[in-house]
Formats: C-alpha cells, sequence, structure tokens
C-alpha cells in the first residue's frame, strides 16, 4: 500500500469552486442583476439627488458583486459542511444572517478537516487516525515500540529511536 495516498490532500482551488452549486451561481448572477436593475432603472428615474454617474456606477457593481460573492459562498458552505460531516442546518443559517460575514469568518475558523475513506472497508475516517475505527485496517505506519505515526521511510523513530529499518510487519505484510 502507499501510504502517501492515505495521507491528507490539500484540495486544488479548481475543485473546491467546483463544490459550488448551480442554484447559488444562477442566485448570485439574478442579486447582481437586481442591484444593477434597482440602482440604474429604480433609483436613476426617481432622481433623488443622486451623486455623480461615475459613482452610481461604481456602487452598484461593487454591491452587486459583495452580494454575489456573499451568496456563492453560502452556496460553498452548504456543500462543504455536508463533505466535512458538520451540521448543515446549522452552518447554513448562521452564514446566512450573521451581520458583517461574522458567521462566514467562523465557519472558515472552525470548520472541521477533511474526511477520508479507509482503504479496505470504506469508512469515513477523521485524519491523522492510524488505524479504521471500523475494520482497524492499519491506515498509516507506525513504531512498532511507542505505536506513534513515522514515514515509511524512516530508519529510525523520531519520537523513541526504535530501529525501523528491522523487519516489522505493516498490513499483514513483511516491509524492510
Amino acid at each position: 500500500m502507499d501510504y502517501a495516498s492515505v495521507e491528507e490532500q490539500k484540495p486544488q482551488i479548481s475543485d473546491e469552486i467546483r463544490l459550488i452549486p448551480k442554484w447559488s451561481v444562477a442566485l448570485s448572477i439574478a442579486i447582481f442583476a437586481a442591484v444593477q436593475a434597482t440602482v440604474h432603472l429604480y433609483l436613476v428615474k426617481h432622481d433623488h439627488n443622486l451623486p455623480p454617474r461615475g459613482f452610481l456606477i461604481f456602487w452598484s457593481v461593487a454591491w452587486g458583486t459583495v452580494l454575489g460573492v456573499y451568496t456563492l459562498m453560502v452556496g460553498y458552505v452548504t456543500r462543504d459542511a455536508k463533505r466535512r460531516g458538520m451540521n448543515l442546518a446549522l452552518w447554513t443559517p448562521l452564514v446566512i444572517f450573521m451581520p458583517g460575514a461574522i458567521g462566514l469568518v467562523l465557519y472558515f475558523l472552525l470548520r472541521q478537516p477533511l474526511l477520508s475513506m479507509c482503504p479496505q472497508c470504506s469508512a469515513s475516517v477523521v485524519p491523522g487516525m492510524n488505524f479504521c475505527p471500523q475494520c482497524r485496517f492499519q491506515l498509516a505506519p507506525t513504531c512498532p515500540q511507542c505505536q506513534r505515526t513515522v514515514r515509511i521511510t524512516d530508519a529510525f523513530c523520531g519520537n523513541c529511536g526504535e530501529n525501523l529499518a528491522a523487519e516489522h510487519v505493516y498490513h499483514g505484510r513483511q516491509n524492510r
């Protein structure tokens, strides 16, 4: 088994962008268009001591973009929380209703690590575990002396100094 494949790998930005649901993209575009229509059609038509046209354009594009990106982030959180095993019914309203994007900041500070799958039984496993909690499959090589995780290329355990170059059994196979 290749232990490098078991370790948590950081997802690429393109993978994260693909998490944004289509409903969120459509709603984001609609919100941006609604802000533009409100400013340029309604406010200009009713001329309420408006600032210069350049400022109106800047203001409408800036607020339309902020609200559109926020909508995309709400969609992202709905998918990301689900794949991380977090409570979707708690995080989605927090992100939507906490003022000043505090809920969004809290989500990114407190979100759980991505779960991985056990290669043997496909159970969800928290990163950093040495053994699968369902089938006891060894997910990472450990020192036979202190049971701490070691790299497969280590000659000695960094924790207790045990010689790892001698024969040790990982996953029922002999490794040298």
